[in-house]
């Protein structure tokens, strides 16, 4: 049943993520929870926005350990932030297999998929499809056959995914929208926005966020947690 106050209302809640971003992985995990948890007392579509941790990766991406060597000084580094990551994304249930992945991918493409899924209803597979790619089967998300497979298994017209990704004016639309972020004040990823106004950032827990929702569409005071930055992969 939907309460009074939103009565008739459907909230647009935007998720600004990168599909490579761990946090954004997890960080879905509990925005899910949280919805579940708000059940149908308030009617929220999730769109999901582009975000680049990495704008300036090659097109064909970068071996993962020479990259994230050379972004954190170390390989040891690296290894020990990713051991932070695998005990939040436990806490969630989740599986990330950091030894199963090769490739730090530019991952324009996935955001293309993930524009194009929004038209079909499909986003919120076609975005759990990249994440299981990436997270658990190490698969690189840059790769257009990787994302055509992704995209038929979510139920995407395979003509539809072909013309999508081979149109460069798409691949510019994401870049630039994931530009437009970033340039508004986005710099760590997920961030979440109600109807365009940013409550929160990171992957917080899934009763806070649950909270947050409702007095966020309730127009109650709501005090957001600052914003986390999220660790490049």
């Amino acid at each position: 049943m939907t309460t009074d106050m939103t009565a008739d209302t459907r909230f647009a809640l935007e998720v600004v993520s990168d599909t490579i971003c761990p946090w954004c992985y997890i960080g879905k995990a509990r925005l899910d929870t949280a919805l579940d948890l708000i059940g149908d007392d308030i009617d929220f579509e999730v769109i999901w926005r582009p975000f680049e941790l990495n704008p300036d990766m090659p097109r064909e991406g970068i071996d993962r350990k020479t990259y994230r060597t050379a972004k954190f000084g170390s390989w040891e580094r690296s290894l020990a932030l990713d051991e932070q990551v695998n005990a939040a994304a436990a806490e969630s249930g989740l599986e990330i297999h950091h030894d199963r992945m090769r490739m730090t991918p530019n991952t324009l493409a996935s955001h293309v998929l993930v524009r194009l899924a929004q038209a079909a209803g499909r986003q919120d597979a076609v975005v759990d499809g990249l994440f299981r790619a990436y997270f658990v089967d190490g698969l690189d998300v840059g790769d257009r056959t990787v994302l055509a497979e992704i995209g038929q298994a979510a139920g995407l017209e395979q003509t539809a995914i072909d013309a999508a990704l081979t149109d460069e004016a798409l691949r510019r639309q994401a870049k630039s929208e994931a530009q437009a972020f970033a340039a508004g004040g986005v710099n760590g990823v997920p961030t979440v926005l109600l109807n365009r106004f940013a409550l929160f950032s990171g992957a917080r827990p899934a009763e806070w966020i649950a909270e947050v929702l409702r007095k966020a569409a309730a127009h109650e005071p709501v005090i957001a947690a600052g914003r986390e930055a999220a660790v490049g992969r």
